[in-house]
């Protein structure tokens, strides 16, 4: 079963000549583990902000359960309702006074009571271990602290696919694994995650599709060995065979 459909997806953004996206063809499964790899500037970031709507196709369509998305207001609040991105930089998605007051706002904003989303903040502070942090303001908190709980304001909204966008990279191994820990349990009832990253060992170990971008396509989706195997994919992006342990990126 397919959630979230991306085809011949062009972008450009206003005032640069060369195209971030050109021709994106994608399909996210349901319950998957996805990895999304490629070099900085291929296309990864771009392609995720179309993914919940944050920015617009200048041709082609993204549906959503098969159904062309709408980017009126209702559209896009059914569209974030299904799809939650969490930011590379947490910084970029913390606006609220308080801990509490961040992660409440995505359930709030779908129209749920206030009961309702209080039970969504304690269920989503769990599942991300911040309860302790409710009351702290957001400016006051770690980079980790940071990251988990712009998760938690996600995942408050109860998503069908969870989209992290290079969210390990300045995490702690601690930290890492306990992100790793709540993807699973995603997993496991049913959604899908989807993780950008540039590690590229950990991708191969934990993703179910490994997509492949470059030049703002996606060059390669499948099982990692299959991907992995396609002399032609990975020759075409840079990506060199598993040598000594780890993977590489040419330059």
């Amino acid at each position: 079963m397919c959630v979230l459909e991306l085809h011949d997806v062009h972008y450009r953004y206003p005032g640069h000549t060369r195209a971030a996206l050109r021709g994106v063809t994608w399909k996210l499964p349901a319950g998957a583990r996805v990895a999304l790899i490629g070099r900085n500037g291929s296309g990864k970031s771009t392609l995720l902000l179309h993914c919940n709507g944050t920015l617009r196709p200048d041709q082609g369509e993204v549906r959503l359960a098969d159904r062309a998305v709408s980017y009126d207001r209702r559209g896009l609040i059914d569209l974030r309702r299904h799809i939650g991105l969490v930011f590379q930089n947490p910084d970029d998605q913390l606006f609220s006074a308080s801990v509490a007051q961040d992660i409440s706002f995505g359930p709030l904003n779908l129209g749920l009571s206030e009961a309702e989303a209080r039970a969504r903040v304690a269920e989503a502070a769990a599942l991300c271990e911040v309860e302790h942090l409710l009351q702290r303001p957001t400016h006051a908190l770690s980079g980790g602290e940071k990251t988990r709980v712009a998760l938690a304001g996600v995942l408050a909204m109860d998503p069908a696919v969870l989209i992290a966008d290079e969210v390990l990279a300045s995490l702690d191994p601690w930290i890492q694994r306990q992100m790793f820990d709540i993807f699973e349990r995603l997993v496991h009832a049913g959604k899908t995650v989807v993780l950008a990253t540039h590690d590229l060992p950990t991708a191969l170990k934990w993703a179910d599709v490994l997509a492949v971008m470059h030049a703002g396509q996606i060059v390669a989706s499948d099982a990692p060995g299959r991907v992995c195997a396609d002399r032609a994919v990975m020759q075409q992006t840079g990506l060199v065979e598993f040598v000594g342990g780890a993977w590489a990126v040419s330059t």
